[in-house]
């Protein structure tokens, strides 16, 4: 069988997934492009977070993806203007809560961002300016704990208000536009055939 890839910029909103069980109505991918059957998400974007997620019908590329050699880098929007001092201890890593215990997270790299790329977009309205200033930074993981980003910045006294994935190892989001989906012919990450 031959396999079939795709990149989508995963809009705020959106499940990760095509199925949804429950009674309350929730957006689903299979909305913004007629995949085919056997397609699903190399990990997650929860409802509120955008940017890149790849989809794919090969089952195998999700451990390569998940795998720790493999970066992810978000920008994330922060409640307030964000420190150097905050920067160092996401950097150093900071204690969070993973199922019910305290995790440490791993090195990784953060830095303030000062301007954002148009790719990015607008996004839905976060806030006005007289609930206070915001900032963004990006910040590259090499792990993924459930909502991990979120629980970093808020760990350092910046919650995030607005999260977008830009980049999975060296695939990036760049000229991907909000709900646009890409079909590619392979992803370029390390140990992907």
């Amino acid at each position: 069988m031959q396999h079939r890839h795709f990149l989508i910029h995963k809009p705020h909103g959106y499940l990760s997934q095509f199925i949804y069980e429950k009674k309350r109505h929730k957006k689903l991918l299979g909305e913004l492009y007629d995949f085919p059957e056997g397609t699903m998400a190399i990990g997650r974007l929860d409802e509120d977070s955008e940017g890149l997620l790849l989809l794919t019908t090969d089952g195998m590329m999700s451990e390569i993806v998940r795998s720790k050699t493999v970066e992810k880098e978000y920008y994330a929007q922060v409640d307030g203007v964000i420190t150097a001092e905050a920067i160092a201890r996401l950097q150093t890593g900071v204690e969070i809560g993973f199922k019910g215990i305290r995790y440490t997270t791993k090195h990784c790299e953060a830095g303030i961002l000062n301007e954002l790329p148009d790719y990015i977009g607008e996004g839905r309205r976060i806030r006005d300016e007289r609930h206070g200033p915001t900032s963004w930074l990006s910040i590259t993981l090499t792990e993924g704990k459930f909502r991990q980003v979120r629980k970093m910045t808020a760990a350092v006294g910046f919650p995030t208000l607005r999260l977008v994935r830009v980049r999975v190892g060296t695939i990036s989001l760049q000229n991907l536009k909000a709900s646009a989906v890409r079909e590619v012919e392979h992803f370029s990450l390390p140990g992907a055939l």
